[in-house]
């Protein structure tokens, strides 16, 4: 069966106009013309299309079914070329990216704000997914791009990566623990303390489980949550000493305070698309306008949720129910 794209355009306005001589004008065709690719294309289908006479043209049960399934593909056909021709040009379209859950409550909502002050006819629809989400909708190609955190990159195989800025873990605290007094907190001080953290799909509990290996600590528990906002509001209620990436992104409430662990461990915030595949002209303008959106990580005495630096050479127990609460 050889039938193109054309003969089924032609069939589709005969059969909405009722008119071979109507549609021949829509195309800028003679009536002979639009007669000649109706009939070669009812000769290719072996099946008769229209009723013929000297007065009308109308269709017959098989053109009708046949005008309502191609008619709908075609409007498909139009309708995708002209969104993909709008993605071509650069600054308009859709773009469509996967962003893991810890930078989509932070750094994400600044970078889309600057992105759509530079392309205000450009969408850009966010799906917030957890990091092996993200990773996999961009192996596949059904995001043009993902933003990630992690302790080391992505294996080079099918990512193409950028990295934005570090992350350094802080502890977070409600401004009477006494931790909230240091202007750091070493790692094995958590030792047998309750934490608060984020879950493996954000990608920040492979970096706090990994330093609290290295640095021999053993919580009382973990509690891990999927977004950043639960983990704080369980920190404000004094559930826990919260671990989690602090930069100049966060947003952390006045109630709390947020310190540097050291030895430093860190996540890096990346951009993340297929390897060797280029993105489409549009997606490419939203990837260099992330890129450009990056900054550097704030010393810890002007991170938020910083106070002061106060020297406590004479911190009592953490944990005890005077100085883990909200104030």
């Amino acid at each position: 069966m050889n039938v193109s794209l054309q003969q089924l355009r032609v069939f589709i306005a005969v059969a909405r106009q009722r008119s071979f001589t109507r549609a021949a004008r829509e195309f800028d065709l003679t009536q002979s013309a639009v007669s000649r690719c109706v009939r070669e294309l009812e000769e290719a289908i072996d099946l008769r299309l229209f009723d013929r006479t000297t007065r009308q043209v109308e269709l017959t049960s098989a053109g009708a079914s046949l005008e309502r399934r191609i008619g709908r593909l075609l409007d498909e056909i139009e309708l995708t070329l002209r969104e993909e021709r709008a993605a071509n040009d650069g600054h308009t379209g859709v773009v469509v990216i996967a962003c893991c859950p810890v930078l989509s409550s932070s750094w994400l909502p600044d970078a889309l704000a600057r992105c759509a002050a530079a392309f205000p006819e450009l969408v850009v629809a966010v799906k917030d997914w957890s990091q092996d989400a993200v990773i996999e909708s961009v192996e596949q190609g059904e995001t043009d791009f993902g933003v990630i955190s992690a302790v080391t990159l992505p294996g080079p195989d099918t990512l193409h990566v950028q990295p934005l800025f570090a992350m350094p873990l802080h502890a977070v605290l409600p401004v009477a623990h006494a931790f909230a007094r240091r202007t750091s907190i070493e790692w094995e001080a958590l030792d047998h303390l309750p934490l608060i953290t984020l879950d493996a799909g954000s990608g920040v509990r492979v970096a706090v489980d990994s330093a609290l290996r290295t640095h021999g600590v053993r919580p009382r528990a973990v509690q891990e949550l999927a977004h950043a906002a639960a983990a704080l509001r369980m920190v404000e209620r004094g559930l826990g000493v919260g671990v989690l990436p602090v930069d100049a992104h966060a947003a952390i409430a006045q109630t709390l305070v947020a310190r540097p662990l050291l030895p430093e461990a860190t996540l890096t915030a990346m951009l993340v698309r297929r390897r060797n595949r280029s993105l489409r002209p549009n997606a490419e303008a939203v990837w260099s306008q992330f890129a450009a959106c990056s900054e550097p990580v704030r010393r810890a005495d002007d991170a938020p949720g910083a106070r002061p630096d106060i020297d406590d050479t004479s911190a009592d127990n953490p944990l005890d129910d005077a100085t883990l609460r909200t104030v």
